[in-house]
C-alpha cells in the first residue's frame, strides 16, 4: 500500500511538470511556425518588391512583340523586295519568328496561360499569312497586302486578342 502512495505522490509531483512542459512545448512550436510564416512572407515580399519591375518590362515586350507582329502593322513595315508570293510569305514569316525568338525568354515571367496566348496569336497569324496566299486571287505580293489588310479592317487580329489578354493579365498585378 505504502508503494501505490508513493508512486501517486510521484505522478503528483510529476503530473504538473509534465501538463507544463507539454504548454510550453506546443506554445513554441506555434511560435516558431509563426516566426517561419512571418519570414517567409518578408522574403516574399522582398522579391515581388524586385520580381515585379522584371515582369512589367517583359509584359511591355511582349506587348511590343504583338504589336509588331499584328498583320496590319506588319505590312506596313516590312515591304516586299519583289512580286514573287512565296518570296514575301517568307520574309513576313522569318520576321514572326524572329520577333517571336527574341522575346522567347519572356516567358518566365508571364503565365503559363498568357503565354500560350502569344504563342498562338503568333501561329494564328502566320496560319492566316500561308492560308492568304493559298487564295486564288492572291498571285502576287501587293495583292497579298492588301488581300491581308482588306480582310483585318473587318476582323480582330490574333495579336489584338491576345494584348487584351496581355493587358489583363497586367491589372491583376495590382
Amino acid at each position: 500500500m505504502e508503494d501505490i502512495t508513493l508512486i501517486i505522490n510521484y505522478f503528483a509531483y510529476l503530473l504538473p511538470a509534465i501538463v507544463v512542459g507539454l504548454i510550453a512545448y506546443l506554445f513554441f512550436k506555434g511560435h516558431t511556425a509563426n516566426e517561419e510564416g512571418r519570414r517567409r512572407y518578408l522574403i516574399q515580399k522582398e522579391a515581388q518588391k524586385q520580381a515585379l519591375p522584371l515582369r512589367l518590362q517583359a509584359f511591355e515586350r511582349l506587348t511590343l512583340f504583338l504589336e509588331r507582329i499584328d498583320p496590319n502593322k506588319l505590312l506596313l513595315r516590312v515591304k516586299p523586295f519583289s512580286d514573287e508570293l512565296e518570296k514575301y510569305e517568307s520574309l513576313l514569316i522569318k520576321n514572326i519568328d524572329s520577333e517571336y525568338e527574341h522575346n522567347l525568354s519572356q516567358q518566365i515571367y508571364v503565365s503559363d496561360e498568357c503565354w500560350n496566348v502569344i504563342s498562338a496569336a503568333k501561329n494564328a497569324t502566320i496560319q492566316i499569312l500561308r492560308q492568304s496566299t493559298t487564295n486564288e486571287k492572291v498571285t502576287n505580293s501587293d495583292q497579298l497586302r492588301s488581300f491581308l489588310l482588306n480582310y483585318f479592317i473587318d476582323e480582330v487580329t490574333p495579336s489584338h486578342k491576345a494584348l487584351l489578354y496581355t493587358k489583363k493579365e497586367v491589372r491583376e498585378l495590382f
